[in-house]
């Protein structure tokens, strides 16, 4: 069995856009505990730590301080940036019990169509899976080494990691190889013979009648 991370957590009196403002700023995240049809508490952790957590793919957590409880990194709220965590979702979670849960898409490897002119476009971004909180994967990954031109991958031809059921339908398609279209740029000319339309143009025409 894995040994899990332990967060230290808080209770967290009040809510609010300002006051978890003032809570990022001390260096503390807000986050929310739920799950098994028990109440729902407010709580703070310390913004080091779960963002330390969460570059090292920990997903199943104990929790530790105002709740002693083992629990599941379920949502994470970040910045626009995508490099600071603004909220945390945890869920009460069993050792055992499957959560569903979706998680990024990521490709890696060079396709090599992209040497015959092709260009890859990566059509699906997120896929659901279900799995055990220890075995939840932090990322989808989708290698294309071998990827050529005119080729496509679907998720049916992708392996899912050990202990994980990919929810997503299977002919969804990730990732294909394919020619570059190029679009012509419109022209902002006018038509010859058509007169463009001007707002406001038959208020002042009947004004002038």
């Amino acid at each position: 069995m894995v040994e899990l991370l332990t967060l230290s957590v808080e209770n967290r009196e009040t809510v609010g856009k300002r006051r978890n403002r003032r809570l990022r700023e001390s260096g503390k995240t807000p986050a929310v505990l739920y799950g098994h049809k028990k109440e729902v508490v407010n709580l703070t952790v310390a913004t080091d730590v779960i963002e330390a957590a969460l570059r090292h793919g920990s997903r199943f957590v104990n929790l530790s301080g105002a709740v002693n409880e083992r629990a599941f990194i379920k949502e994470v709220q970040w910045n626009v940036w995508g490099d600071v965590v603004l909220h945390v979702d945890f869920t009460r979670v069993n050792e055992h019990e499957h959560v569903r849960l979706s998680i990024p898409v990521v490709l890696r490897g060079e396709a090599p169509g992209l040497k015959e002119g092709g260009v890859v476009k990566q059509h699906l971004h997120k896929v659901e899976i279900e799995t055990e909180p220890s075995m939840a994967p932090e990322a989808f990954v989708v290698h294309i080494n071998e990827l050529g031109f005119n080729q496509q991958i679907k998720l049916v031809d992708v392996k899912a990691p050990e202990g994980v059921t990919v929810v997503t339908d299977l002919e969804t398609l990730v990732v294909e190889c394919s020619e570059q279209v190029e679009v012509e740029e419109e022209t902002a000319e006018a038509v010859e013979g058509e007169e463009p339309e001007v707002i406001g143009r038959k208020k002042a025409d009947e004004e002038e009648e």
